[in-house]
């Protein structure tokens, strides 16, 4: 990745260990046009559902599994995020069927106060994936979803515009092979994931790992959020306490007792013999 304008992403929504202002994101022309030139920001653009759900389909099938398991794990020991999430969105894909628009009334419209209108998105996105997609994708600014990806590995797991994009960029990558670190690195993570309390949280989780991978809480929380996305880490059936949802959305049934799907990981990372 081109250094320079990765800096010119970062820095448009991230100084001083916070998010801009909104007013203050004006980009010099150059500058953009230096970061658009290397394919690390992007002209805003518009489409549909449809559209998405069949370059979604696309793109997974172009993309082996084995390509996404190796950049997952090579991220580790280079801490190398924008490689972390196209797991996430590659196994987001392969649940995702091929279908059109399909809505249904997931909330309302108010202004002042008062409901002005429904809300309509897709109940097929919502039951195959998690999130319920809109219709249509107007003047999306991918650069935030960028930013997110490279900064944290990934916060909007989940959405079609951001499973898109990170698979689209993730093609014209080239991620090396994991290293034997690296694997040691995972079967670290998995370690600390079956050693926890029953009723540990994902935040306690958080805390944790931060004795095994070189990262700061916000990226362990995309770690986790990934992990519980592609089915490492499972769904507690037995969760009543839904304390903290606002933090979590894939990890946030998980409790420590659940520790981790055997399967999923020999699955996924099987050829790691550190691993498994």
């Amino acid at each position: 990745m081109d250094q320079r304008a990765k800096a010119i992403l970062l820095n448009t929504y991230w100084q001083s260990g916070q998010w801009t202002d909104r007013d203050a994101r004006a980009i010099p022309a150059a500058d953009f046009a230096y970061a658009k030139s290397k394919g690390v920001m992007f002209d805003l653009i518009t489409t549909t559902h449809d559209e998405l759900v069949a370059q979604i389909n696309r793109l997974h099938a172009e993309i082996a599994q084995c390509m996404v398991t190796d950049a997952f794990v090579a991220s580790l020991s280079t801490r190398r995020l924008d490689w972390r999430s196209a797991l996430a969105s590659w196994v987001s894909a392969g649940r995702l069927p091929i279908h059109s628009f399909t809505p249904y009334e997931s909330g309302q419209f108010y202004e002042d106060g008062k409901v002005v209108g429904t809300v309509h998105s897709c109940i097929v996105c919502r039951d195959a994936i998690g999130y319920a997609s809109k219709k249509d994708f107007v003047n999306v600014d991918l650069n935030v979803l960028n930013f997110e990806r490279i900064k944290w590995g990934g916060v909007r797991l989940g959405w079609l515009d951001y499973i898109w994009l990170d698979l689209s960029l993730f093609m014209s990558d080239d991620p090396p092979q994991p290293t034997d670190e690296d694997a040691a690195i995972l079967a670290a993570i998995l370690n600390v994931v079956a050693t926890g309390q029953p009723d540990d949280y994902p935040g306690r989780l958080r805390d944790r790992l931060k004795d095994v991978i070189r990262s700061n809480a916000a990226e362990r929380s995309a770690l986790i959020e990934a992990l519980a996305c592609v089915g490492v880490l499972p769904h507690d059936p037995d969760t009543k306490d839904m304390g903290g949802r606002h933090d979590w959305f894939y990890a946030a049934d998980w409790r420590g007792g659940c520790r981790y799907d055997r399967e999923v990981v020999a699955r996924l990372f099987g050829a790691l013999r550190a691993v498994t």
